[in-house]
């Protein structure tokens, strides 16, 4: 795992943002020695100056940065691309910490931190990204089609605005028609059994994803919940 783990590093390019300069050392000193190219801000403009002109292959983003926040900074981030963000917030509440999944944030880690456990963070979500497809399959179901080689959703021929794993869960689902997933499964299949978010976050984005393919989303009829099991896909209702 050592050996892989080092492969994962080389030549990777990490965008860490945060207004306290031993945070900023501790963890650019341990990136870099795993190979990891490293680049350094401590506010929202250096922060997005630098991801314009460096395009890092992740960022490591404060929440509570001295001239806008960094959930603000991930929303602008995000608006334009894909790129995996991982917040760094003193805010332990649970509504907190959803709010940064639900403007596109792939993880987050709450200070104080243990530097190994970050960068086990920043490995896992770039290995996952690495072992992706890059062909992909078209799926057709029930007024619902997919493009995953696009990474395109339409329905009822109208395209679908989803984010990167909004529309990785629907992939799944839609390609596993009428099978029942349990929040830990979808977990494993989608984020990666060596991800660090909780079954929470399969909750959080399957109402996302309702919100964007039901009709009346308070009632779902493409989007299950199966009860003390999980969630299932089913075709036009």
């Amino acid at each position: 795992m050592a050996v892989l783990d080092n492969l994962v590093g080389a030549g990777k390019k990490i965008l860490i943002v945060d207004d306290e300069t031993p945070i900023l050392d501790a963890v650019s000193y341990a990136l870099r020695k795993d190979g990891f190219k490293v680049f350094v801000a401590m506010n929202a403009e250096a922060c997005l100056r630098a991801f314009r002109e460096e395009k890092p292959d992740l960022v490591v983003l404060d929440v509570m940065l001295p001239s806008a926040s960094g959930f603000e900074v991930c929303q602008r981030i995000r608006a334009t691309n894909d790129t995996p963000i991982i917040l760094l917030t003193a805010k332990v509440e649970e509504r907190d910490r959803v709010h940064g999944l639900e403007i596109g944030a792939d993880d987050y880690v709450t200070k104080p931190f243990s530097v190994r456990e970050l960068i086990a963070r920043i490995k896992a979500i770039l290995r996952r990204r690495e072992s992706a497809t890059t062909i992909g399959e078209k799926i057709e179901i029930g007024g619902l089609s997919i493009d995953e080689s696009r990474h395109e959703a339409l329905l009822d021929g109208q395209i679908l605005e989803l984010s990167p794993k909004e529309f990785a869960l629907l992939s799944f689902l839609a390609k596993n028609s009428g099978l029942v997933f349990s929040r830990q499964t979808l977990l494993d299949r989608v984020w990666g059994q060596d991800a660090f978010v909780d079954e929470r976050t399969i909750d959080v984005h399957v109402s996302w994803l309702r919100g964007k393919i039901e009709s009346k989303p308070s009632q779902p009829e493409r989007l299950i919940t199966v009860r003390g099991v999980g969630y299932k896909f089913v075709g036009r209702p």
